[in-house]
């Protein structure tokens, strides 16, 4: 993640005043850890991973960091099985960072995550500049593409792209 990126996670988070983030795609903590600066002293943040080593990593990194135990919860697991036993506008923020073939399923259930007022951030949009170029595209690509789609046609939400690192596309939830 590159400092850009870090920087504007703290500051989304920061302005939904973020007490409850959902993250998927916990890797080895650097989101989770600028996230968590971002978030109010009490924020919890809830971190998914279907490869249970990292986050044992991303637990140890906010540890280095001086963040309590009690202001992360690691949950294994895909995140389309996990997501669905979440809270119903249980979040501030959603972040996601995961496989970005289902980048679209997550923004489903996002919406259904997030209060109004909320935000749903996606990493990695640009996909290294192949989103906008003309030539043929693996799924990926295709499908990030489907997403940028969506979520500009969405009546729900109020978006906007962000030129920091690969790309961050964030939503308000109306």
């Amino acid at each position: 993640m590159s400092p850009g990126t870090g920087a504007a996670l703290r500051l989304l988070a920061a302005s939904v005043d973020a007490k409850a983030v959902a993250e998927i795609g916990t890797g080895c903590g650097v989101s989770g850890i600028h996230l968590l600066h971002g978030m109010r002293p009490d924020g919890v943040l809830t971190t998914v991973d279907p490869e249970p080593e990292h986050q044992q990593f991303a637990r140890q990194a906010f540890r280095a960091c001086g963040f309590a135990s009690n202001r992360a919860r690691f949950i294994p697991g895909r995140a389309l099985d996990v997501l669905p036993r979440l809270a119903d506008a249980g979040y501030d923020l959603v972040f996601c960072d995961g496989d970005r073939l289902e980048y679209l399923d997550y923004l489903a259930e996002s919406l259904r995550l997030l209060r109004p007022g909320g935000l749903v951030v996606f990493e990695g949009v640009f996909a290294g500049g192949r989103t906008v170029d003309s030539g043929p595209q693996p799924t990926e690509v295709l499908r990030l593409r489907e997403l940028l789609r969506a979520v500009r046609e969405s009546q729900e939400l109020v978006p906007s792209l962000l030129p920091v690192g690969d790309g961050l596309l964030c939503a308000v939830k109306r």
